[in-house]
């Protein structure tokens, strides 16, 4: 593996362009060698330190100092290596927790949508029943590998085998049930964000993300009937939102149609449209 130089922050950092090949040359392209990684002992290093700045931003997170929680999860970042997604979405994830405590929900948004797509890297959300490789293990054929939640038969001929197949598989259920922790922790920020933002997209993506939430068997009881209380409140507001929206756009395009059709004598008032309750789309008829 190739060691990278801690020169900047974990958000900024790139892999090193122009590595040095296996043949001994040099990569003439301007490209990121996206498997560098840092020796085992310099990441270990640098997830410790990380793990203790998001600790103290833990505790300002208690104290209600949210701005300042924000700027340490950030030093937090800059020390994580950046290719370690999941310790990576944890403090996205948190990020997104101080944001809506400081009702930005924009800012919201976009910390939660980075920690999901983080965590989409080592276990697709459309294939709950399958692990990706292990966000710490570097052996490269490890990333094609994908492991199911289907009986796994367990040779006993070799004792210590067994008991590496069975620590390997304790593993593997850890990193899904943190996945599945944090992803729900996610979906539920952006979607009290996006459901604050308001707008029909808004409206609907945070409708989307309470449908996924409503989905996971494994949510406690508390925010169990959150989501189900916003997916019955949520379907008037989209709706509203959709025809305020459809109005306003079809004022602004009566508007600019008036304007081109006042040098003939005519105006919209001349056209009639009518929606197709099938289709919803709409038909427009003359008339003197």
């Amino acid at each position: 593996m190739v060691g990278v130089s801690r020169d900047g922050p974990a958000s900024d950092r790139k892999t090193p362009t122009n590595p040095i090949l296996p043949d001994g040359g040099a990569d003439s392209d301007d490209e990121e060698f996206h498997d560098a990684r840092y020796p085992a002992d310099e990441e270990a290093r640098l997830l410790k330190e990380a793990q203790d700045i998001k600790t103290e931003a833990n505790q300002l997170f208690s104290s209600a100092c949210y701005d300042q929680a924000i700027s340490c999860y950030d030093r937090a970042l800059s020390s994580c290596p950046n290719y370690l997604d999941y310790d990576v979405a944890v403090l996205r994830s948190n990020i997104a927790a101080c944001y809506l405590k400081l009702e930005d929900w924009k800012a919201a948004v976009d910390a939660a949508t980075a920690s999901l797509d983080r965590l989409e890297k080592i276990i697709p959300s459309n294939a709950p029943n399958q692990v990706q490789r292990d966000v710490h293990q570097s052996d490269a054929t490890s990333a094609n590998t994908q492991e199911s939640e289907a009986v796994v038969e367990i040779s006993a001929a070799d004792a210590d085998a067994e008991e590496k197949q069975l620590e390997h598989l304790k593993e593997l259920d850890t990193q899904r049930t943190n996945v599945q922790r944090i992803r729900a922790k996610s979906l539920m920020r952006r979607a009290k964000a996006k459901s604050n933002l308001g707008g029909w997209a808004n409206l609907q993506g945070a409708a989307e993300d309470y449908q996924a939430l409503n989905s996971m068997h494994d949510l406690p009881a508390d925010e169990k009937r959150i989501v189900q209380r916003a997916l019955r409140e949520l379907p008037s507001r989209v709706n509203e939102a959709k025809e305020k929206e459809i109005g306003e756009m079809m004022s602004k395009m009566k508007d600019l149609g008036n304007g081109i059709l006042k040098p003939f004598g005519l105006s919209t008032d001349n056209f009639n449209f009518v929606q197709d309750p099938k289709t919803g789309g709409y038909s427009m008829n003359f008339q003197s």
